[in-house]
């Protein structure tokens, strides 16, 4: 473990909730412009993890950026969403494992859910 351990690096999340502009007209529109800046960033390799949040709650989104902080802030603060405060965000320094990713395809539960089906244990460690 010690050695996995060395091989992380610095990365920053960013975590989007709605901000006070979030219902207010034309809304919809700045918030494509923020998702199609993301897509952008995300081919400059700058933020390869993006995740929209969809349960309807406050919370929008999280991202993981491969920046540190304070450039991060600075993105984050150039936001067409940010900027119009229909979202706000939370940065933080972060640590993981380079080359971690996503899984192509989705895990479902033994009876019937959606994607590959197979069991998952989860092991608790004192």
């Amino acid at each position: 473990m010690i050695q996995m351990l060395s091989r992380t690096r610095d990365y920053s999340i960013v975590i989007l909730k709605a901000g006070p502009n979030r219902s207010r007209p034309g809304a919809e529109k700045i918030i494509w412009e923020h998702a199609r800046r993301n897509f952008l960033l995300r081919a400059r390799g700058v933020l390869p993890i993006v995740c929209p949040v969809t349960d309807g709650s406050d919370l929008a989104g999280i991202g993981i950026f491969n920046a540190d902080i304070d450039l991060v802030k600075s993105i984050m603060d150039q936001d067409p969403a940010v900027k119009e405060g229909i979202l706000v965000y939370e940065a933080h320094p972060c640590r993981s494992f380079p080359g971690d990713c996503l899984t192509e395809k989705e895990i479902g539960d033994e009876k019937g859910g959606k994607g590959e089906s197979r069991s998952i244990q989860v092991l608790w460690l004192a």
